[in-house]
């Protein structure tokens, strides 16, 4: 990993340009590119999700409530206090602690070619994860317009990202940036040639 962002620096050749009129300074241009990883938007994040939300309701549906069966106990509960709401939100809320902490990514965030990084540091730590994905994805999953936000924010953020420091880019997916610097050239300096 060259940095936190896996953005890189690509210097690209120096262009010199002068100024023949001499009401203007004589200068020189300078452009640098730069390479960074280009945010995930609402839709590739959204489609994910729901890819992530069809494999945890597999997951429920083969092993929890086959077990609640097995043992009799009610699967009719309606609130999230209920053993069965208990258990798939618990389920819920590991799948994405859990594959996060140690892939960066979730399994619909793989298909999609999708990650999570840290605005903050090197690697995603464990207290960041809990941030993001407990706290932050409570809000954003109870109260539906603070997801949405993804869709306006410049690095396409939601509120789990916000409070965690985090960010979800595309993998293979690059943004050229190109800084163009003017140096103006004093009359006694030689010009590159």
């Amino acid at each position: 990993m060259t940095d936190q962002h896996d953005s890189f620096v690509h210097e690209a050749n120096v262009e010199t340009e002068v100024q023949s009129n001499p009401q203007k300074p004589t200068y020189t241009i300078e452009k640098h590119e730069s390479y960074s990883h280009k945010p995930a938007g609402f839709w590739v994040r959204f489609w994910a999700y729901l890819l992530d939300l069809l494999v945890i309701s597999s997951v429920s549906s083969i092993i929890i409530y086959p077990l609640f069966r097995i043992f009799g106990w009610d699967i009719q509960g309606t609130t999230w206090y209920a053993p069965i709401g208990f258990i798939t939100g618990f389920i819920f809320y590991a799948y994405f602690v859990v594959l996060t902490k140690f892939f960066k990514q979730t399994v619909g965030k793989m298909v999609f070619g999708l990650r999570v990084i840290s605005l903050k540091e090197d690697s995603v730590t464990i207290v960041t994860i809990l941030f993001r994905e407990w706290i932050g994805r409570f809000f954003s999953a109870t109260i539906w317009p603070l997801y949405w936000v993804i869709g306006f924010t410049p690095k396409k953020q939601g509120l789990h990202d916000f409070i965690a420091d985090t960010m979800v880019i595309h993998e293979q997916v690059y943004e050229k940036k190109v800084d163009t610097t003017y140096n103006p050239v004093s009359k006694g300096n030689d010009l590159p040639r």
